[in-house]
């Protein structure tokens, strides 16, 4: 045991975050802390960093136990450079490695046999953590989390204080593994990581020795890395063991079984109150009426409570202004810093109806090639042409100028949703995070984060046709993000996206940009399409087979050694390709298919529910009736038919809701 949460109860006014919250970390143990946006998450780990007091309950941790939490925010004004500032933050190492010289000094001139026993046991103890602590090869290591954050080693001799935020908040997260703490607590650790750089980062975790406790809104980090999860639902802290998806299904059935437990005793309770209302004043039934009451108060008393339950906003986005087939096109687009080129001679034509994610290492060049679609900046050479009717929404994170400082949240939405009525402008904001009185602050008093939120809110009111997102769910919980992916994926625009987030690349994603080498490469499909062409690109061709031009990757640079190889596999332009041509007709014939046999299955499920109905009906006239109370086998004959039958028709009418929103959503 690394460090024991036991009983825990926290509350802030009238409002009750948990009680009784019980938690013990393990070395080896990876725990995803997760829960609705104000359930306490941040809280629960200060409370174990000491940072917060909890109401009730304790805290305690192994002896000598070192722990090491990076917050959502920091700030590093320090002039040393970056690789210096992660090596000086070892100082566990540094005090171990000060002991080991003391004890070396001890033990040399000590001539007691059993002081010199002890000193020697204890400069045993603290060489294996020197040498755990990778005491020998500091320097090494840090260099090697810091290239796996994402830094070019050309920045490790730039002073720390100069980073921008994003790069500050990777620097203490480096500083925190060199560490190497026996408990690691992370608060949206990814937040400012790109792809790549979190790819590595859940390898280093998956190998982490000590136990780690992580608050994220990434599904797929959580899925790649934790081993357990503790949910705090229903102002309870409930944990599970396996991966995020695991937890889901985990929890979905528990709640199933709750609920048919809640609904057996809840039938229970109304067939015995028939019969009690029934025979209340019949002094021959007085006995049987008594011993019904005794047993409706009895499982009243035990009735089940159902978690509270988060309610599922579903907000759809207006449609966008309709545009041509051409949304924009670069035409022989370079871009350079001054002696630092990009990428040049770039070609590149997005559609109509296009989700695209940029992908590619940190310093790439994707926020680059956002901004010039975006026409933030001018290209080097070339051109950017926006097609008919295009206009262009721009959404990152650190530019929120745009937001009126005396407004108020509301206000601040008031001003792009003329036509809205209020209850429509707060269930916006409440899809972001804005509840209740939240929605009267003004945005001169909101958090970075909030601003963020406000922001994207604001773009998406009345969204443009070509929307460009840069990193659009920092600082947004899970059912946020939920909200969001479903919106974006029902948006009949242009999205570009860059993201961190796997599982809304996965989503949202119909084609990939990868960006890396100076180079732009166009995957014309779906982000496991991508992987499967990168994997292929990685292992070579094979050694009797010639290099050829991927038909479904197409590098939009022009070179004179990849020009006609990218042209003809579709350059820049999207031109489709034979094989693509075939795979979208297998892809219309695969929902015709899925139509017919979700039409079949509607029509069957109809015709069982039609009579099922029925049957139910008659059962519940049955139950009304004296002489059935008065005949044990067959009441409890019906009542075994009626709970099946109640079951049936409830799987039934759900498959039956199920299908039918299937129906709507097959193209």
């Amino acid at each position: 045991m690394i460090a024991l949460a036991d009983k825990i109860s926290k509350s802030f006014g009238a409002q009750t975050l948990y009680t009784g919250a019980t938690l013990q970390l393990n070395a080896g143990e990876r725990w995803a802390l997760v829960g609705p946006n104000g359930a306490g998450k941040t809280t629960l780990l200060k409370i174990l960093m000491g940072e917060e007091s909890a109401d009730e309950g304790s805290v305690s941790f192994a002896r000598d136990a070192t722990i090491g939490y990076l917050e959502q925010e920091t700030r590093i004004s320090a002039d040393t450079t970056a690789l210096q500032e992660v090596i000086d933050s070892a100082y566990e190492l540094k005090q171990t490695g000060y002991l080991l010289t003391e004890l070396e000094r001890k033990i040399s001139v000590e001539d007691d046999e059993r002081e010199r026993d002890a000193l020697l046991e204890r400069y045993g103890h603290a060489r294996e953590r020197f040498e755990r602590l990778g005491g020998y090869e500091i320097e090494a290591r840090a260099r090697a989390i810091l290239g796996g954050l994402g830094f070019p080693v050309s920045d490790f001799d730039k002073a720390a204080s100069e980073f921008s935020g994003g790069w500050q908040m990777r620097i203490a997260l480096a500083k925190l593994l060199l560490r190497h703490p026996d408990l690691l607590l992370l608060d949206e650790p990814t937040n400012h990581l790109d792809f790549e750089s979190v790819l590595w980062f859940e390898q280093f975790l998956s190998s982490y020795d000590g136990s780690v406790l992580i608050v994220s809104h990434d599904r797929a980090f959580m899925d790649a890395c934790v081993t357990h999860v503790a949910s705090l639902e229903n102002r309870m802290l409930v944990t599970y063991t396996g991966t995020y998806s695991s937890y889901l299904r985990q929890r979905e059935d528990n709640l199933e079984q709750l609920k048919a437990k809640r609904a057996a005793q809840e039938r229970d309770i109304a067939h015995m109150e028939v019969f009690i209302d029934r025979f209340r004043y019949k002094p021959t039934k007085a006995k049987q009426v008594q011993e019904r009451i005794r047993r409706v108060e009895k499982i009243r008393g035990e009735l089940v409570i159902l978690p509270e339950q988060n309610k599922r906003v579903r907000f759809s986005f207006p449609a966008p202004p309709r545009t041509g087939d051409s949304v924009v096109s670069l035409e022989q687009v370079s871009k350079s810093y001054g002696d630092n080129l990009v990428y040049e001679d770039v070609d590149l034509t997005l559609y109509r109806g296009d989700h695209v994610a940029l992908i590619g290492p940190n310093g790439s060049g994707k926020s680059t090639l956002m901004k010039l679609i975006a026409k933030r900046i001018e290209p080097t050479s070339g051109r950017v042409e926006y097609g008919q009717n295009v206009s262009c929404a721009y959404y990152a994170q650190h530019q929120l100028e745009n937001l009126d400082a005396a407004n108020t949240v509301l206000g601040e939405i008031d001003t792009v949703a003329p036509g809205w009525t209020g209850a429509e402008e707060r269930r916006l904001l409440g899809a972001f995070l804005f509840h209740g009185d939240a929605v009267e602050k003004h945005v001169g008093v909101l958090s970075g984060g909030e601003r963020a939120r406000l922001a994207l809110a604001k773009m998406l009111v009345s969204p443009d046709p070509l929307l460009l997102l840069d990193e659009p769910t920092n600082h947004l919980d899970i059912d946020s993000v939920d909200i969001l992916e479903r919106a974006l994926g029902e948006f009949d625009g242009t999205i570009v996206l860059i993201s961190h987030d796997e599982h809304l690349i996965r989503s949202i994603a119909t084609k990939i940009i990868d960006v890396r080498d100076h180079t732009v490469t166009l995957y014309d499909g779906d982000y496991e399409y991508y992987r499967f062409k990168r994997a292929q690109l990685e292992a070579g061709p094979a050694p009797s087979e010639p290099v050829r031009g991927d038909e479904g990757a197409a590098s939009c640079n022009r070179s004179e050694a990849a020009g006609s190889a990218n042209r003809s596999a579709g350059g820049g332009r999207n031109i489709k390709t034979r094989e693509q041509r075939r795979l979208e007709a297998e892809e219309r014939q695969r929902h015709a298919r899925a139509s017919k046999q979700t039409r079949h299955r509607l029509k069957t499920v109809e015709a069982a529910l039609e009579p099922a109905q029925k049957r139910y009906d008659e059962l519940m006239q049955l139950m009304a009736a004296e002489e059935l109370y008065n005949d044990s086998k067959r009441f409890d004959a019906c009542m075994a038919e009626y709970t099946a039958l109640s079951k049936k028709i409830e799987l039934l009418e759900a498959e039956w809701l199920e299908l039918s929103e299937a129906l709507e959503n097959i193209p």
